[in-house]
């Protein structure tokens, strides 16, 4: 099918951009690589009345220190982050996730920020922002603000930003000492999203027990989530093979596990524990602890 007709706009600049939201309200879309919204223009899933292209701003484009973080603007490629020398030593988990995405065609357009947005529940980098406990930055005229990630992603293809609102930045902490990351997934065989993907982190304390665990999950449920349960029986304790499938048992704890044609919600539940499993020891073992 071909999309409704629309204008297109495309400012240089983010104050132009801001204007631009403000002025068309909701006739108005963003648009960066245009991974997920043009696919939905063509079946007329969605038909905005302007289409603001955000691909042309040089200020969104960015990787680059902050302090002991590392921030990143949200036009920044996949490819760009998994090949980036400085998240391959200060924050490996996202290069290890950009890797994973989509094709390379997918990974040369698609954007960390367009993706983060969209908040697909298969999508990859939901589940390693959440693991990250990261903040995303949001523009309006009404001015900016932080929000952390575990209250990005409200459901289904929705998130907090308001609709005036432009994601201007991630920003996610450095791999601490003694700590490992990993990003793991089930790729589905015809569209690459995450059957499951999982996301970990794992520090551990001086005596050698786990001093902390992150575990973002994404394709299992209507958006990715923290997997609290699984955190709390690793945290305090010394690691150990039977400790580590414990806790990955409880990986979809209190979630509605999604159902189709490829995964049955059983089959996704099944999956979560084996891949929580997966990258909690990949994790523990980059971290030195075995």
């Amino acid at each position: 099918m071909i999309a409704e007709s629309f204008e297109y706009h495309s400012p240089k600049t983010l104050a132009e951009a801001a204007r631009l939201v403000a002025q068309f309200g909701g006739e108005g879309k963003l648009v960066a690589g245009g991974h997920s919204l043009i696919p939905l223009m063509k079946l007329r899933l969605a038909s905005p009345k302007h289409l603001i292209d955000l691909g042309r701003i040089p200020e969104l484009a960015y990787i680059r220190e902050d302090g002991d973080k590392i921030q990143i603007g949200p036009t920044t490629t996949h490819y760009r982050i998994g090949s980036s020398d400085l998240l391959k030593a200060k924050c490996p988990l996202l290069a290890e996730t950009a890797r994973e995405i989509g094709d390379v065609q997918v990974r040369n357009k698609g954007t960390l920020g367009g993706s983060l947005a969209h908040a697909d529940p298969a999508g990859d980098w939901p589940a390693a922002i959440l693991a990250l406990d990261a903040e995303l930055q949001a523009l309006s005229a009404r001015g900016e603000r932080w929000i952390p990630a575990r209250e990005f992603f409200r459901d289904l293809l929705t998130t907090t930003l308001q609709g005036d609102e432009i994601l201007t930045a991630i920003r996610v902490p450095q791999l601490p000492a003694r700590s490992g990351d990993a990003y793991l997934k089930l790729h589905h065989p015809a569209s690459g999203f995450a059957v499951v993907g999982v996301a970990a982190r794992v520090t551990l304390g001086e005596n050698g027990s786990i001093e902390r665990a992150a575990v973002g999950i994404t394709g299992i449920a209507s958006k990715a989530y923290r997997a609290a349960a699984v955190e709390n029986a690793l945290v305090g304790k010394p690691p150990s093979a039977k400790r580590l499938e414990g806790a990955a048992a409880h990986a979809a704890d209190g979630v509605e596990a999604n159902a189709d044609l490829y995964a049955s919600a059983e089959y996704r539940t099944h999956l979560a524990r084996v891949y929580t499993r997966r990258a909690l020891d990949c994790a523990l073992e980059r971290a030195g602890g075995k």
